[in-house]
């Protein structure tokens, strides 16, 4: 929900979902980079960086293309002063339809009504 915040959705989350573009099994190149840099694992995937912000490594995202796929329609976004790419909210919301688990059913709807109201603006 990082990326929808991020593109106006009046949302909270507690962690950054960070998808990357390298085999499950090769977590450990994650977790080595992770912790030369003073972050804390809580899981294989899991980190609490050093500034105190959550990050999870996710090596798909369901529903939705292949990260190349994916990453050639990102939109840019800054995170902590960093300019960074984030998948729409079109490709966020079409993610959260597949998986459906009970929180997404209101991130859903957050998203949808974001959406509307872009529409409607730009209508105008």
């Amino acid at each position: 929900m990082s990326a929808a915040v991020l593109q106006g959705v009046m949302m909270t989350t507690l962690d950054t979902d960070i998808w990357v573009d390298l085999p499950e099994r090769q977590y450990i190149r994650l977790t080595n980079l992770c912790v030369k840099q003073g972050a804390s694992a809580l899981a294989p995937t899991l980190y609490v960086l050093a500034d105190g912000r959550v990050v999870n490594f996710l090596f798909r995202v369901d529903g939705i293309r292949s990260f190349k796929t994916e990453y050639k329609n990102a939109v840019l976004a800054n995170i902590g002063g960093e300019e960074v790419r984030v998948l729409p909210l079109s490709r966020i919301l079409q993610s959260k339809k597949t998986i459906l688990r009970d929180k997404d059913k209101l991130h859903i709807l957050a998203i949808e009504n974001v959406l509307k109201a872009n529409k409607e603006t730009k209508n105008e």
